[in-house]
This record gives C-alpha cells, structure tokens and sequence, in this order.
C-alpha cells in the first residue's frame, strides 16, 4: 500500500508531544502513543480545513491564538460513540427500580410539586439524554403533570451538541429498538428527509443541552437523582478521575445514584458510595460531606 502521508508534512515527537499537553490542558484527557495515528489523522484534517502547510504551523497557531482555536481543536480530538440505549441495564434499572423508589419516597409531598433531575455529562449527539427520556416516560408518563422532571445534558463538544439539540437521525440509528418504542417516541421524515428521524418534542421538553467543560467550573446550583457519566472518565488520568468524583459527589442528592460506562470505576472513591448494580454506585441517604471532600 502507497503511504498515504505523502501529502502532508510528519508528525514530530516534538509537535505530537505539545498536542497531548494542550489537549491534556484544555480537556483533561490523556493521549499516550497509542493514539499517534488518530491524532495524525484528525490533525492532517484540521490543517487541510485551515489551508495550513503542517503540523507545525498548527502548533504555532494553538500557542499564538489559543482562546480563537481552542473549542475548534477539542471538537476535532474528542471522541463520540454512542446508541440509544447503550448498556441497557442502566435503563432497566432506572426504570424498574430508581424511579419507583424515588416516586414512592415523594407520595406524601402533596404541598410541592415533586422534581426529579437527572444529569447526562457527557451527551456526545444526544441518544444517551433521549434514552433516559424515554425512560422516564415509559416509568412515570401518567404521572408527570405532577412532578417538575428536567434533563441536563452537557459535553464539551460544540458541533455534537448541536445536533443533539437537533435530534435528528438516520433511521437506521433506531432500527434496534422495540417498534413501540420507535412509533411513540420517533417522527418519520418525509421528502429530503425520508431516511431520517426526528425525536419527539415531549422527549425533547424534557432535556436542556448545555456545552460543559468538565474541568471548569459546574455553574448547577440544585442537586441531582441521577448522574450519568459513562465512558469518559477513562480518558482522563488517575488524579483527574478521583477529583471528578469528589466534584459529581457533592453534586449527588443523599441515596442518589451515580452510573459509570462498563471499563470504569470509581477506584479509590468507591468507599463512598455503595454498589446499586453494575457499574451504578449509590450516595449513601446519610453521608459525612467532610470525608468524601
């Protein structure tokens, strides 16, 4: 096979070297060799995108123009794969237990309207927060005119949130789902748009779609029932990962839950909460804030 990089200049351990810090900087996530390929490829994107001569001059650019470049560079190095319903057991369990018990724990506040907030962090093109919709409607819909129920859903990328506010899809993103499912909750596009889905809007009224760094500050002032965080705390290194479990801590309500993606753990930070199932961990209903910080 001809090398494909005759076009483009190489990648200098130098440069590379500067790209995984400004990428560990910017977003926390941690590149080591392995990902040489993947960054050479995003990056001979970017500077054919930007009409530039290499990878140096693209350096040279992050360096001089960083705060003009910067959301640019981490929509190209973040990663997003993602399916409605992915890792169903998390949606089994929500439904099936989380939102029982936390609608029998309410009953008896009839003086108040009753909430639920559910926190999707790292949303990538939305079919995790959609999901979570669905299941809420599925678990609770007869009775939502009685409770104030709302979905945060963030991530760092600009371009793959928009297109979860969008909610469109190619059908065949769907065609795994029950035909239930797909019928009460997805609208068949016509025209230009035949091979294609849009959500609901009373999936959609339910979620807000926030851009969130994880690494800066949360501006959320309320607590959550739920928070999702799955697959992406593997891309961050130890240090970062037990401080962000500290930070989704004391963002938790007392018995809340936090849900993690299949290949993570909370390593040291799981004597604080207690295991709900797999990879689901619970905040104890009485906790000591002054250890867990």
């Amino acid at each position: 096979m001809a090398d494909e990089r005759h076009e483009d200049h190489s990648l200098s351990s130098k440069e590379f070297k500067f790209i995984c810090e400004y990428v560990h900087s910017a977003t926390g996530i941690l590149l080591n060799e392995s990902k040489r390929e993947m960054v050479y490829r995003r990056f001979s994107r970017i500077i054919r995108e930007r009409k530039l001569n290499s990878f140096s001059e693209y350096c040279h650019l992050l360096r001089t123009k960083s705060d003009e470049e910067e959301n640019y560079f981490i929509n190209a190095i973040t990663t997003n794969l993602t399916s409605f319903f992915r890792e169903n057991h998390h949606f089994e369990y929500l439904q099936e237990h989380e939102i029982p018990k936390i609608l029998s724990q309410n009953k008896s506040a009839r003086d108040q309207k009753k909430s639920i907030r559910i926190w999707s962090s790292a949303c990538s093109t939305g079919e995790e927060p959609y999901s979570i919709a669905i299941t809420l409607l599925e678990a609770m819909e007869a009775k939502l005119p009685e409770w104030d129920v709302k979905i945060l859903a963030t991530d760092i990328d600009s371009n793959v949130l928009a297109k979860a506010a969008d909610g469109i899809y190619d059908n065949s993103r769907i065609d795994d789902l029950p035909k239930k499912i797909q019928q009460q909750y997805f609208i068949e596009g016509t025209g230009s748009n035949a091979k294609k889905v849009k959500v609901s809007k009373k999936l959609r009224d339910l979620i807000t779609f926030k851009q969130l760094n994880l690494l800066h500050d949360w501006p959320m002032t309320g607590l959550f029932d739920v928070i999702f965080c799955r697959n992406v705390i593997i891309y961050f290194d130890k240090p970062t990962q037990q401080e962000l479990f500290a930070r989704y801590y004391e963002y938790i309500k007392p018995g809340g839950l936090l849900i993690l993606g299949h290949s993570e753990n909370l390593g040291a930070y799981q004597k604080y909460f207690s295991n709900g199932g797999r990879t689901i961990f619970r905040k104890p209903e009485v906790c000591n804030q002054s250890e867990a910080g």
